[in-house]
């Protein structure tokens, strides 16, 4: 690296104001100056929290689709079977909260901003299964429902920090819980029916990839997905 370090750092030090601004404002300007302009690889922490935001931009941009091809499952099946409407809305209160969490405590975006497409995407997959499932009238009622929680969830003087904190808590169990719907649904209809595979195990790896990035970037247990 020394070897070439007098031949990147011209370069890396006249970067054009945009991107150097974009670089300092996920990294920060000792991180910047070390591992751009500097070029020293042997700055761990550096090295460490570049990594992070990497894997956060990452997952958020992956996250953008990554539940994309469960829908267009149901969508092109015409059939819900072998989804559970209460396993999505249960793993989707377990992302409101954390999102409504992460942004009340202001905790960077690239460690929880993945959950708010993944939300999206969920809250289409329960209107595709009311709908596939004879229950469609019912999904202006769930949208109603989720957008009065979510207010609440982001307004301080209608649930107070202590309560945030609790319910925060609150989203591991309640995302452990939201998988065994699932499963049973699978066992009952011996089969998975319309479930992605690719959606599944794409989400388990971002998961993975965010326990790192949280750690990193937060360093609060509370806020573990």
């Amino acid at each position: 690296m020394d070897a070439i370090r007098p031949l990147l750092q011209p370069i890396t030090t006249s970067l054009p104001a945009p991107i150097k601004n974009l670089g300092i404002s996920l990294i920060g300007d000792h991180c910047y100056a070390s591992l751009i302009e500097n070029i020293d690889i042997s700055d761990t922490a550096c090295i460490k929290l570049g990594i992070s935001k990497g894997l956060g931009i990452g997952i958020i941009a992956a996250s953008s689709i990554v539940k994309v091809p469960q829908i267009l499952k149901i969508i092109s099946s015409n059939s819900a079977a072998g989804l559970s409407l209460l396993s999505t809305l249960l793993e989707t209160d377990a992302y409101a909260i954390s999102i409504a969490y992460n942004f009340r405590n202001g905790f960077p975006f690239s460690t929880f901003g993945e959950t708010a497409l993944i939300v999206v995407q969920n809250l289409v997959i329960a209107v595709l299964i009311l709908h596939f499932t004879g229950r469609g009238a019912y999904a202006g009622v769930l949208i109603a429902g989720f957008a009065a929680a979510a207010y609440a969830l982001f307004t301080p003087n209608v649930i107070g920090d202590k309560t945030m904190t609790v319910l925060q808590a609150s989203t591991i169990p309640i995302s452990l819980a939201s998988k065994i719907p699932q499963i049973y649904t699978v066992w009952q209809q011996g089969g998975t029916g319309q479930l992605s595979a690719f959606a599944v195990f794409n989400f388990l790896a971002g998961s993975l990839a965010r326990v790192f990035t949280t750690l990193q970037e937060v360093r609060n247990p509370d806020c573990l997905p």
